[in-house]
């Protein structure tokens, strides 16, 4: 049976928020927010029936294939399964639920100042760590203390760089004060990244969170199990005994499972075997359109790239439109090569489009540029593609495109765990980049596009852009921050560093047995902890 599914993410309610920060009110929650060597198919799992609910409490196990895991250190994590079991061992401080609205977690209410400086939460009461221990203030300190380290080693140092202190301003009370108004700082306080650790924890990745579940045993070639906190304070959560995260070497495998009854859940797949799924007897599928998109890019700080007429050529070889036709099988929307989508609202300018395809004006800059430099004009580049998703029938597609203006591409196709280990895909010249959805644009900027970002997996550095990014990050006034979106999006447009196809939607499927599911457009933030086995 397939069920429709009202979309999330839309940003009406968003930009009420927003508008809300800005105007700097103050605000209250409601009152109650990328190498080891893969796993093969866990083919051989047994086909067991879900565990027969009981009598009250939680009961039933969900079996969720994901690819495997290599980081648990909250701070590190990057994938969409190391976020996924992240979220569900920990607790953040205030989360984003699925139509983008900043939700209560570990805070239960929030103001901030007129100025828009500081912003003091209440925390929940009678929260432990798995450990036992209690939760406080100090914790989030802690956390958000290590996660700002300019000398840590965390991609998240620039993302709270403008936090000047962080204070324990009572036992469940934490006051942040900052360096100047940020529009989105309670959507930074929901990074990824900001799970909550136990203050001077000795091993940031052991599993000792505040979360819903609790890790019983952990095995990296096969699978994580983790069993409901008895303790978790937020009532009526979980409602499931059990969740096993079980590793899959590639989709294919995730969604035979599956239709075997081997596991109950696969989030992430291609647009073909999602409708490959739609009429399967006992599963539910869904999709949801999200801001989440696959960016290709080319080292923009060393040859070719370095040479705008380079990545000029590959963009005017780019059909854009028949990619998403062939890829995304008219799922999601076109991309105009910058991150800022459609569900981004007002931000987001349908008039800005990318240069039309023209095979012979990318071949003829590519002859302009070998003649000056004495380079190749067919480049003769390695694109490297994690193997998830639809990006391998991207990379395939691009390659023939490419082709066609004289352009030699070479595919190499990797697990995840291996092109964002080690930062890889930072290192490597041309690569394909899955970015989740994030319910606001200037996350992308910042930590993709700006000089310093820490993503800047293209190492592209402009100093007008750089400005824009600025203003957009710390303007309150809304007007502003529009027109420096939208510049934003020109100025990509036309001499980017990246090709962005088009925005991706989210596909899910579910076995009929589960109720309770909500799926949201980052798959690894989906919660599990309100799923409750069928009667």
């Amino acid at each position: 049976m397939k069920r429709s599914v009202s979309t999330p993410g839309r940003a009406g309610t968003l930009f009420a928020l927003l508008a809300v920060l800005t105007l700097l009110l103050v605000a209250c929650a409601p009152a109650a927010a990328p190498t080891d060597t893969p796993a093969e198919p866990a083919a051989e799992t047994p086909a067991e029936s879900p565990a027969e609910p009981a009598a009250s409490g939680p009961s039933g196990t969900l079996r969720v294939a994901f690819q495997p895991i290599v980081a648990t250190d909250p701070g590190l994590i990057s994938s969409d399964s190391e976020v996924f079991v992240a979220n569900h061992v920990f607790d953040y401080l205030v989360d984003v639920d699925p139509q983008s609205n900043i939700a209560p977690r570990l805070a239960t209410d929030w103001t901030i100042s007129e100025d828009g400086l500081t912003y003091t939460f209440t925390l929940a009461e009678g929260v432990t760590f798995h450990d036992g221990s209690p939760f406080s203030a100090a914790d989030v300190v802690y956390t958000f203390d290590r996660l700002r380290d300019p000398d840590g080693g965390l991609a998240t140092a620039s993302l709270y760089g403008d936090i000047a202190s962080i204070e324990a301003t009572g036992d469940l009370e934490v006051t942040f004060t900052l360096t100047a108004a940020n529009p989105f700082f309670l959507y930074d306080l929901s990074d990824n990244h900001a799970l909550i650790i136990k203050a001077g924890a000795a091993d940031p990745g052991d599993f000792n969170g505040t979360g819903p579940f609790k890790v019983v045993s952990y095995t990296p070639e096969d699978r994580i199990v983790l069993e409901a906190n008895p303790a978790y304070f937020q009532a009526g959560k979980p409602g499931l005994a059990g969740l096993e995260v079980i590793f899959f070497a590639d989709d294919q495998a995730m969604v035979d499972a599956l239709r075997g009854g081997q596991v109950d859940l696969v989030l992430r797949m291609s647009t073909a075997l999602f409708e490959s799924l739609k009429t399967e007897a006992g599963i539910t599928t869904l999709d949801i359109p999200t801001n989440g998109f696959d960016l290709v890019r080319l080292r923009a700080d060393r040859a070719p790239g370095n040479d705008p007429r380079v990545i000029q050529a590959l963009k005017l070889a780019t059909d854009r439109t028949a990619i998403w036709q062939l890829v995304q099988q008219g799922y999601g929307a076109v991309g105009n090569d910058s991150p800022v989508g459609p569900l981004y609202g007002p931000y987001h300018d349908p008039a800005i489009v990318p240069v039309v395809r023209d095979v012979n004006a990318a071949r003829a800059l590519l002859e302009e540029w070998a003649a000056e430099t004495g380079g190749d004009p067919a480049l003769n580049l390695v694109l490297h593609v994690p193997d998830s998703g639809g990006r391998p029938d991207l990379a395939a597609v691009l390659q023939q495109q490419w082709a066609e203006a004289g352009i030699v591409v070479e595919i190499s196709v990797e697990p995840e765990s291996v092109y964002y280990g080690d930062n890889g895909w930072l290192e490597v010249d041309l690569g394909i980049t899955g970015w989740g959805s994030r319910p606001y644009p200037q996350f992308y900027f910042t930590q993709m596009l700006a000089s310093d970002g820490e993503w800047n997996e293209a190492h592209w550095s402009d100093a007008e852009v750089d400005a824009l990014i600025a203003t957009a990050g710390s303007t309150l006034n809304e007007a502003e921050r529009v027109d420096a979106y939208r510049q934003l999006q020109s100025i990509l447009a036309s001499r980017g560093p990246v090709i962005i196809p088009y925005y991706f939607a989210q596909f899910g499927a579910i076995s009929e047995a589960f109720l309770g599911f909500e799926m949201k457009a980052f798959a690894g933030r989906t919660d599990v902890s309100g799923v409750t086995l069928a009667p």
